[in-house]
């Protein structure tokens, strides 16, 4: 079975644990990440979740590279 490249909001926020209002509010914001429409459908790209997931970590001190 292939694996989605896109979701859809609820897929998304099923991902994240958050509401699919959060995600609504953010696109209204103009936050959160890249999303098209499609015939008026929302859907995510994967490779933009991840992208936006990997902006999104934080470190700790004991794990940035370069610290003592």
């Amino acid at each position: 079975m292939r694996k989605p490249h896109c979701l859809n909001q609820k897929e998304l926020a099923r991902r994240w644990t958050i509401s699919h209002r959060t995600l609504e509010r953010w696109r209204w914001a103009g936050e959160g990440p890249a999303y098209m429409k499609i015939g008026g459908r929302v859907v995510y790209r994967l490779e933009d979740i991840i992208a936006f997931e990997q902006v999104q970590l934080q470190q700790t001190a004991d794990t940035t590279p370069g610290a003592a």
